[in-house]
């Protein structure tokens, strides 16, 4: 695992370019983000996209626009891990997709309307109530009501400084709590 501060210094050279920053961060990251997808992907056929492929594609869509700005922000390793962790799960769904459409006659149009048109491209009821019992079941494994406070507020995209505020408390305390929150929901993901 890379130093405190670190990550910090890597994104920052991931803006300007710095191919090196980005091949840090890759090594950092990748075999979390491999875990992820193949946990997500649970079994379920995803055509030639494998684990590995999808976390490629989500780090690859990560620097792209990370470099042209898109994550305003992207301030630290926990922002870094809640973009990659989004980018994957979506690349993970697009990849199944992909592979149900192609057993479904590869979105061909049928009666003059694609399937996409008839059926939209919506989360089912299924998978939206899968998600938030993966949610409910990560905030649980937190065990404390302010440690899942602050993780739904950092999720909702509040920085450090609005939840301190929102807590009453400091920003250090914010932060060591934050830190706290990612090694107790990391103890569950080593090893995926």
């Amino acid at each position: 695992m890379a130093e405190p501060g670190a990550i910090t210094g890597w994104l920052d050279r991931l803006r300007a370019g710095d191919d090196v920053a980005a091949q840090r961060l890759w090594e950092e990251y990748f075999r979390r983000l491999v875990g992820m997808a193949r946990a997500r992907l649970q079994g379920r056929a995803a055509g030639p996209a494998g684990s590995e492929d999808i976390a490629l594609s989500a780090f690859a869509t990560f620097c792209r626009g990370a470099e042209a700005g898109r994550f305003p922000r992207l301030a630290d390793r926990n922002d870094l891990w809640q973009v990659l962790m989004m980018l994957t799960a979506r690349k993970t769904i697009d990849a199944v997709d992909r592979e149900r459409a192609a057993k479904r006659g590869g979105g061909e149009v049928v009666g003059g309307r694609s399937f996409e048109a008839v059926f939209g491209n919506e989360p089912t009821p299924e998978f939206a109530a899968e998600v938030a019992e993966e949610c409910r079941a990560l905030l649980d494994r937190l065990g404390d009501d302010e440690l899942r406070r602050i993780a739904v507020w950092k999720l909702e995209g509040y920085t450090n400084r609005e939840i301190a505020r929102g807590l009453g408390k400091s920003l250090a305390t914010v932060e060591r709590k934050l830190d706290l929150i990612r090694r107790k929901l990391d103890q569950g993901t080593e090893g995926v």
